[in-house]
């Protein structure tokens, strides 16, 4: 598979990685013994970038990864987040957000436990998750910084930041890759996020490529969602937003029938397009869907294709914000 650069640091990864979060947290049934078996198959193909957060269960899908890498580190890149904090799920329900934490003491007690849940002497790519405005940036970025210099810790991320933010914590030490949401239907960090970071030398990992799974096609109707599925309560997969969304993803799913592929392959192969610098990280914890993701890379778009895209799903054409708002609220800060 194709490799790119994530900063300017030397961080080199698959040109998609494989984001983890739905094996074990937010999207309905788990069967850990098929995503296990999905990460193998990432791995065989050259998929060597695997996205993780110590919030993803919370604390299971790290734990998960590191079963499925016992024997298989070698050439793995590993990504994982610390930041947002959780509560014990209840019965039927996933674990509420309870805070958002940016304490030094705090970064360096969330990386001790990440590795011990993972089972490895490093982490490749440290995350803060989501920005604490309590605690100014340069005193996280620090503390992480410290892990570098501890060999606990390779390279430096942010994920959902400002541009402020980003430019502060670059000065303290070299921020490797910014993740944020990034795909047909969410494309704010076209206006400031991404020529910031193109200016600074950072790459961009883009979470939720196929829109949570709404590009693919193969939603129909909210009743698809389990009882515990996140997305019964996102704005964009409620009510009559789920319609009119539904209307967008059937214009670009005949654009994918013309080319002889999925429209989640076309909507892949489209962030792709949008720079080198970018590095999708579609989820799945199936075989089937993690390898029709691959083929995406093969995946030519032409000019004239990327304009009759932009038609069908202009910036701004999606129904509803992309999370409830007080999840909006922890965003670009």
């Amino acid at each position: 598979m194709e490799q790119r650069a994530l900063g300017a640091q030397g961080l080199t990864v698959s040109a998609q990685g494989l984001g983890c979060m739905g094996m074990s947290d937010f999207y309905g049934h788990r069967d850990e013994a098929e995503s296990i078996a999905t990460i193998h198959r990432a791995l065989d193909l050259g998929v060597n970038f695997l996205d993780t957060s110590d919030m993803y269960g919370p604390f299971t899908n790290e734990e998960l990864i590191g079963k499925a890498l016992k024997g298989r580190r070698h050439d793995v890149v590993v990504a994982t987040k610390f930041g947002i904090v959780r509560d014990k799920p209840s019965p039927g329900s996933w674990a509420p957000i309870t805070g958002i934490c940016g304490r030094p003491a705090y970064v360096r007690a969330a990386c001790d436990a990440s590795l011990r849940r993972l089972g490895l002497d490093h982490i490749d790519l440290y995350y803060q998750h989501r920005v604490d405005t309590e605690v100014p940036i340069e005193e996280t970025v620090g503390a992480m910084a410290d892990l570098v210099a501890a060999g606990k810790v390779r390279f430096l991320g942010l994920s959902e930041a400002g541009v402020a933010t980003i430019r502060r914590a670059h000065a303290v030490h070299p921020i490797s890759a910014l993740q944020s949401e990034y795909s047909l239907w969410t494309r704010e960090p076209e206006d400031e996020v991404l020529p910031t970071l193109r200016e600074l030398g950072i790459g961009f990992v883009a979470y939720s490529p196929l829109g949570r799974g709404f590009l693919t096609g193969q939603l129909k109707s909210p009743q698809d969602f389990a009882d515990d599925d996140y997305r019964r309560n996102s704005p964009r997969f409620q009510g009559e937003n789920f319609g009119r969304n539904l209307e967008l993803v059937r214009r670009v799913t005949e654009i994918a029938g013309r080319k002889g592929i999925t429209a989640g392959q076309l909507a892949l192969a489209w962030v792709l397009a949008q720079g080198r610098d970018i590095v999708p990280i579609p989820g799945t914890k199936r075989r089937r869907y993690l390898e029709e993701n691959v083929a995406a890379g093969e995946v030519a778009i032409s000019e004239p294709e990327l304009a009759e895209i932009a038609a069908v799903l202009p910036r701004g054409a999606a129904a509803g914000e992309r999370y409830p708002a007080a999840m909006m609220g922890l965003i670009n800060r």
